[in-house]
């Protein structure tokens, strides 16, 4: 049985090779692909490699090389025609029958490929010509030379009543043709004209480069200002993304991507060196996108402006994010500057400004809680609707282990906003085994979860509870990200101390898969060799089990999450007592206001 290569592909596009092997094999990521003992040979040291972005696996010990269809025949015993069809039904596609109306519906999306390819050369040719001068001049003016725009395959549709058409004539393409391929329209009164006129016309291309449609920016004051081509054979702006072609390559090398609002961000970025951008095609990202991003990058970065537009549209795209979420699979968010977007920033700041934004991007477990906490939340009522609506929003994710991961991140980030703590357990001490058992009546200030006796002043209590953070931040690297932001807001009372979590904030933050080893490596290098033997002494870890290289991940997580919110309220209240003094020199009004604006945020905070 023959199918269409498009459907193949198609199949190939919406079912990783990872996935489908590593139910079978226990696969290791490392770097841009996952390795795991060879299912072909019984082997001690892994030499079987899987790669999602090229998209098959390849053996080294037996030579076996293939994709996801030759995998699935070997490893469940299915023919060819078989393991389309159970790969199908898993990418939730019908299986094409041979017929011979199949067999001439692909031959039909060929001819159309002709006929779009046809149409962009014409549309670039009509560029350079003379009647091309105004759309040039803009091109010109958003800054775009020559080989960028030759690079991107820009055209110009130019005015006038069916003059693709009649340029087209000559190549055998008839009317009907171009109606099909989205280029030519048919009104009620069986006339016809062109789909694109007076426009910059943008060719979309599918993930080979394969010009399957466009976009076209009118030049006078035609609306819409952005307009695409209509749904066609070739073309379902759903599953499309403008610049995937050229991304993929660059995201290849990366394992970066960014998602751009339109056409013009992608190209500015690309001519600014950032070529791994892309833009949906005028809608909010669908699922068949989100999953496209995916085989580019872990966790692609959304940028969206910095009004309340933007803000709506980050928080629907991390709203049809988490049904689909998987272990590894997350997005991060940028917000551009007010009145920005990429194309003006890399202008006015070069890619530089750009690259130092996407560094700071917010996880999407952050953006989820922002969407569910801007309210307010000065009440239990609101409190237990905010608590509610956020387990809702956990509930939603698919995947059970990163559904009970948001849970207990939401959890930790309410009892850091409003103070919630949980009661020990009978016969246990409080945070869990891990932690030591303090004497009674000997607590100095401190976090909660940290059980430091108080032996010595507040700075030398102080000066031990900042090494047991730092002790759990270079055993535990994984938990920097998902408190990167918190991170960044603190200062640590010892100045060593203070740069040493700078340096790990950095390196765990631009660095890809930083361990305790690699960690440790480059904060020597940066001369920090003295402050990491204080953290790392077996003190530390005797004052506080979890912070040592064997300690339990989940208990060291509540273990920051508990400092920085100790923190928080420390420095609360030292803001207020400021505020209070000053207020005692000045009784001004706006003293007055300073204090009870601070008064509430410790109310909120649980102080």
């Amino acid at each position: 049985m023959q199918f269409p290569p498009q459907f193949l592909d198609e199949i190939r596009a919406r079912v990783s090779v990872s996935d489908v092997v590593g139910r079978h094999v226990q696969l290791k990521r490392r770097g841009r692909e996952y390795v795991g003992l060879s299912p072909f040979n019984k082997e001690k040291t892994p030499s079987f490699t899987v790669n999602d972005e090229k998209r098959f696996y390849h053996c080294f010990s037996s030579g076996n090389h293939g994709d996801v269809f030759s995998f699935v025949m070997f490893a469940e015993g299915l023919t060819f025609p078989e393991a389309v069809e159970k790969l199908a039904r898993e990418a939730g596609l019908d299986v094409p029958r041979a017929t011979p109306q199949e067999r001439e519906r692909a031959k039909r999306a060929a001819d159309l490929a002709d006929v779009v390819e046809a149409a962009c050369a014409w549309f670039e040719a009509q560029l350079a010509a003379p009647a091309g001068a105004a759309a040039r001049d803009y091109l010109a003016g958003r800054g775009l030379d020559d080989a960028t725009i030759g690079r991107f395959r820009l055209g110009y549709a130019p005015d006038g009543r069916g003059r693709l058409a009649r340029a087209l004539k000559a190549q055998g393409i008839g009317e009907d043709r171009l109606i099909e391929a989205g280029l030519m329209k048919r009104a009620d009164d069986g006339a016809t004209r062109d789909y694109f006129f007076n426009r910059v016309v943008f060719p979309i291309a599918d993930r080979r480069g394969r010009v399957i449609a466009f976009g076209g920016r009118t030049l006078g004051d035609g609306t819409p200002k952005y307009l695409n081509s209509p749904e066609t054979p070739l073309f379902h702006k759903g599953r499309v993304l403008y610049g995937l072609a050229t991304a993929r390559e660059a995201a290849h090398k990366t394992r970066e991507v960014m998602v751009v609002e339109g056409y013009m961000d992608v190209i500015a970025l690309a001519r600014a060196g950032l070529d791994h951008a892309v833009a949906p095609l005028g809608t909010a990202l669908t699922e068949e996108q989100l999953v496209e991003l995916w085989r580019l990058a872990d966790e692609p970065v959304l940028c969206f402006d910095g009004d309340a537009a933007g803000e709506r549209a980050a928080f629907r795209a991390a709203e049809r994010a988490l049904p689909l979420l998987k272990p590894g699979k997350s997005l991060r968010f940028v917000t551009l500057p007010p009145g920005e977007d990429p194309d003006t920033l890399v202008a006015s700041r070069g890619p530089a400004g750009m690259t130092a934004l996407v560094a700071g991007a917010r996880p999407l477990v952050e953006v989820v809680w922002l969407m569910q906490t801007r309210g307010r939340a000065d009440t239990p009522e609101r409190r237990a609707a905010i608590e509610r609506e956020l387990m809702q929003r956990a509930a939603a994710i698919g995947d059970g282990t990163v559904q009970q991961h948001y849970r207990q991140a939401f959890r930790d980030r309410l009892a850091a906003a409003f103070g919630q703590r949980r009661a020990p357990q009978p016969g246990r001490p409080r945070g869990g085994p891990n932690w030591r058992r303090q004497p009674p009546g000997r607590e100095a200030p401190r976090p909660a979860a940290l059980g430091l006796a108080a032996r010595g002043d507040v700075a030398t209590v102080k000066t031990a509870q900042e090494r047991i953070l730092l002790a759990l931040l270079v055993n535990h690297p994984g938990l920097v990200e998902g408190h990167a932001e918190a991170l960044a807001e603190i200062g640590l009372a010892d100045p060593s101390l203070d740069r040493m979590l700078r340096e790990i904030i950095h390196l765990c933050g631009s660095v890809e898969g930083v361990d305790t080893a690699v960690l440790k490596r480059q904060l020597t290098a940066q001369g920090l060799d003295g402050p990491l033997a204080t953290v790392t002494d077996g003190r530390v870890y005797r004052q506080a089990a979890c912070a040592a290289p064997d300690g339990a991940v989940d208990e060291a997580d509540r273990a920051v999450a508990e400092f920085l919110a100790w923190h928080r309220r420390q420095r609360m209240g030292e803001d207020r007592a400021q505020a209070q003094r000053k207020l005692a020199d000045e009784m001004t009004d706006e003293n007055a206001r300073a204090l009870q604006g601070i008064v509430r945020d410790q109310a909120r905070g649980g102080s």
